[in-house]
């Protein structure tokens, strides 16, 4: 399988980054914007400029404003919130041939269905053949060429390899798994839980809480992900642990701010960049339940988020919970 062009599907920051450090490792890359304007500046002044401003596009990259010149790419990357990656996905049916490996890079749960990324994706566009490519990044730091290790995942595991040489330098190293499940868990509930690692930091209340509440998300992670048939590796990877380590510690992450902001009184619908884990929060309880996996902290964002909970009363829940065995 050789890969020469790659798609990018969506040129927000995450995107554009995505595209930049593919474009490093060599392949032509087609970089996708639904905004026209956003498409002529890359194309154009070498720089997408509404998100990410900045960062001098390399020559390799294309911006284009019309999905179907993404006909001819040997893979592609999707790159779009998860609540419309379902919109997204059945516009590519009728673009990609049925042998294009789609990576799913959005991290969430649909809040219409309580399906996972790839769920969403397989139901959209049958005909596709969807992986995930995910881990801990922030798109500032991609698009400088700082290092980042991420999980690709396909479930053929040749496919997966194949992409990995394409795509893979010295700073953007993609590890190859074929648990395509685990890949989108680890993605969706970490940013539940960067939202109540948020909140122990807007509220003061020191980094020993953080790091149990880390832990103990970790564990809720662990625990939905083998109830859908993740691999127990996957969880505490690169796109499991990894990714909750870092957006449950910086205020880079989107969900870890809303978690600031909640926790000083702000609202889930303040005005300010997406948060993906307020969409997520309660599709994820209603999954957990439905599998009978108890996630008491996930359940705790999810009604803070909602406004049915305040922040104290939500913590109070949590300290009291009855004391048990750790595993």
């Amino acid at each position: 399988m050789r890969i020469n062009h790659i798609g990018v599907i969506g040129a927000g920051a995450w995107g554009t980054a995505l595209a930049q450090a593919l474009a490093a490792a060599g392949p032509r890359v087609s970089l996708w914007a639904r905004e026209a304007e956003v498409a002529r500046q890359i194309a154009v002044g070498r720089e997408n400029q509404r998100f990410l401003p900045g960062v001098r596009l390399k020559q390799n990259i294309e911006g284009i404003a019309t999905l179907g010149d993404m006909g001819g790419v040997d893979a592609a990357l999707l790159v779009c919130p998860a609540q419309h990656l379902r919109s997204v996905a059945s516009e590519l049916a009728a673009v990609l041939s049925a042998a294009t490996p789609v990576l799913i890079c959005a991290k969430g749960i649909e809040r219409s269905t309580g399906l996972t990324m790839t769920e969403v994706a397989a139901n959209a566009a049958s005909e596709l053949v969807f992986g995930m490519l995910s881990g801990p990044s922030f798109a500032a730091e991609v698009a400088r060429g700082l290092p980042c290790a991420v999980t690709l995942a396909l479930e053929d595991a040749d496919a997966a390899e194949a992409i990995a040489k394409a795509i893979g330098t010295a700073h953007f190293r993609p590890y190859v798994s074929t648990d395509v499940t685990g890949v989108a868990i680890g993605g969706a509930v970490k940013n539940v839980l960067a939202i109540a690692c948020g909140i122990v930091e807007g509220r003061g209340l020191g980094e020993s809480a953080r790091a149990a509440l880390t832990t103990r998300g970790f564990a809720e992670m662990t625990r939905f992900g083998l109830a859908l048939g993740a691999r127990l590796e996957t969880m505490g990877g690169l796109s499991g642990l990894g990714d909750l380590i870092l957006t449950a510690s910086s205020k880079q992450s989107r969900n870890f701010s809303l978690g600031v902001r909640l926790a000083q009184g702000g609202k889930a619908d303040d005005s300010g960049p997406l948060a993906e884990g307020a969409a997520t929060a309660d599709a994820l309880v209603q999954r957990a339940r439905a599998v009978g996996v108890q996630m008491p902290i996930a359940e705790a964002v999810a009604d803070v988020v909602a406004g049915r909970v305040e922040v104290d009363a939500a913590i109070r829940a949590l300290v009291s919970r009855p004391l048990k065995s750790e595993h």
